[in-house]
């Protein structure tokens, strides 16, 4: 008799989800920022260099498949440890938008004046982009927000003494961040950084398998 055979699967691809692939390659390739396997020549000098700072830990250890630390200086570790903070924050608050309004959690009231509740909306990408998307007006005023917070609130804000790449305290939070020893310091700002890693996994798993569709535990319907 014939080989049994294989059973064969096929993802459609749909230009959101291609998007949604590469999303996760471009995060995927910031991530990989401050961290490498050591291999030979530049990649040595990089460990050697780079090897004693925050997020370098077992069990991966120093990782920076992109060679993008090759022959980097101090700046531009700095530089890109700052976006990869920054990234990681942004992530945290999306993939705990994503749980808590799946999970029916609303603001009261309308968001616009005629009339239409917070919660009529879909959750997700479904809010931004689709027939049931929250209005033009308002998507404006979101991005507008956003922008405002980039510009003038959270940046690092030369003169307020800001100790390491990501402080944004700016002179605010000083006693209560400095009455920490080292260590914990330390400690603390290496638990944000994987807490960050993590949510950026996190927030594009929720993103492709929301285009796929199912059920995940805890989540819900996707």
């Amino acid at each position: 008799p014939p080989p049994p055979s294989r059973p064969q699967f096929f993802l459609i691809a749909t230009p959101t989800l291609t998007m949604m692939k590469l999303a996760v390659l471009a995060t995927l390739a910031a991530s990989a920022a401050a961290f490498a396997p050591v291999q030979t020549g530049k990649a040595s000098t990089a460990l050697k260099a780079f090897e004693g700072e925050l997020g370098v830990q077992p069990p991966v250890g120093f990782f920076d498949p992109l060679g993008l630390l090759d022959e980097a200086d101090q700046e531009r570790f700095d530089r890109l440890r700052y976006v990869e903070v920054k990234h990681g924050r942004i992530a945290q608050l999306a993939f705990l938008g994503n749980i808590f309004t799946r999970a029916g959690g609303h603001f009261g009231g309308n968001i616009d004046k005629a009339g239409h509740p917070f919660d009529s909306f879909p959750n997700g990408w479904a809010a931004i982009w689709g027939p049931d998307a929250i209005p033009g007006k308002g998507f404006v005023q979101i991005f507008s927000f956003i922008g405002l917070l980039e510009i003038a609130v959270m940046k690092d804000m030369p003169g307020f003494g800001n100790q390491f790449p990501g402080d944004l305290r700016n002179g605010t939070f000083q006693s209560q961040w400095d009455k920490l020893d080292e260590e914990t310091q330390f400690r603390k700002r290496g638990i944000e950084l994987n807490n960050g890693r993590a949510a950026m996994m996190g927030i594009l798993g929720l993103m492709m398998h929301e285009q796929l569709g199912g059920t995940i535990p805890i989540v819900g319907e996707m």
